[in-house]
């Protein structure tokens, strides 16, 4: 193959893509360049997956690039229906923050079970109060979405004596981890008898504002609400009602549906809600692996043979299997 295009969406930083001097010539474009850029790359990198810039500047007709990769989990930031409906790859990050997830989860289940944030605190007023907290092993978490991040929570959450009932688009029976990945319509007769209640799905038609006010309801007091799939997965107003008025126990949010939430949100002071800035898959060196997993799907791509996690444009991520 003859030295390619490729086009990346973002450069601060930039990532370091050595393996490519040579083989190809790297053009950078912002969201104000990048549609008159489109037409001349054979290949995108969306190194800033926090843009909306792809799904407004993409070509209806013409040239556009044949393959987009994402330096994300998600791709709902990309995906338009000019995108879904031509010819054009799309590839994901998958692989890359599984395991950081799956712990920065961890670590809000044991922290919230150990009540830590209160001895922090009882500690910055000096006062010795001797209470008692949760055990995490024997209890229950609902984990909705049954992709590599969800996967990997509910193996960690396993690995800590908790039950765990993962929920995908549709059943799994005989999984070999899980014994069951229930089907999607189950999740309203789990959420009754969950501790800890784990949103890790894709953002698509179906699961916008999967979390409201009637999932809420059906959680009890006890229930413990993460989110660290995308932020309008969950009606944020409907979580802030939940928890001022004490029908679960308490949240952490890692997404939100406007980032970076604004100094006079309404979100930094709801009480028992633990507010993070979209940081629970961010490791240190977590760039230098992406740059590196790119690089090693464009050798799949220069030599003509198959693409590392290829998106079903249309379900909006990639398919188990």
């Amino acid at each position: 193959m003859s030295e390619s295009t490729v086009l990346v969406l973002g450069s601060d930083p930039p990532p370091k893509l050595d393996r490519l001097a040579g083989r190809a010539r790297v053009i950078f474009a912002d969201e104000t360049s990048l549609a008159g850029l489109l037409p001349t790359a054979d290949v995108l990198l969306a190194w800033d997956f926090t843009s909306d810039a792809i799904r407004e500047a993409w070509p209806e007709k013409g040239p556009r690039p044949a393959w987009v990769h994402t330096a994300s989990a998600g791709v709902d930031r990309l995906l338009c229906p000019a995108l879904i409906a031509d010819d054009t790859l799309v590839t994901n990050a998958r692989g890359v923050f599984e395991q950081p997830i799956a712990e920065y989860v961890a670590g809000l289940v044991i922290a919230m079970a150990k009540d830590f944030y209160g001895s922090w605190e009882l500690q910055r007023q000096r006062r010795w109060q001797h209470r008692e907290t949760l055990r995490v092993a024997g209890s229950r978490a609902v984990v909705v979405g049954s992709g590599p991040i969800g996967r990997a929570i509910g193996t960690t959450l396993l690995a800590l004596g908790v039950k765990v009932d993962l929920v995908g688009r549709r059943a799994r029976p005989e999984d070999p981890e899980f014994g069951l990945v229930h089907p999607s319509e189950a999740l309203n007769g789990l959420l009754p008898q969950a501790d800890w209640v784990v949103c890790a799905a894709p953002l698509t038609e179906a699961t916008r504002g999967l979390f409201g006010k009637e999932a809420f309801a059906l959680m009890p007091p006890r229930a413990r609400f993460i989110n660290i799939g995308r932020g309008p997965l969950v009606v944020e107003d409907d979580l802030v009602a939940a928890l001022r008025g004490w029908r679960i126990a308490a949240a952490a949010l890692d997404v939100f549906e406007q980032e970076p939430l604004t100094a006079d949100s309404p979100l930094w002071d709801v009480p028992h809600l633990i507010v993070s800035p979209h940081m629970s898959g961010d490791t240190l060196g977590w760039r230098d692996a992406l740059a590196e997993q790119f690089q090693d799907n464009f050798d799949q791509w220069s030599a003509g043979r198959p693409l590392r996690n290829l998106v079903d444009k249309r379900l909006g991520y990639v398919p188990v299997g």
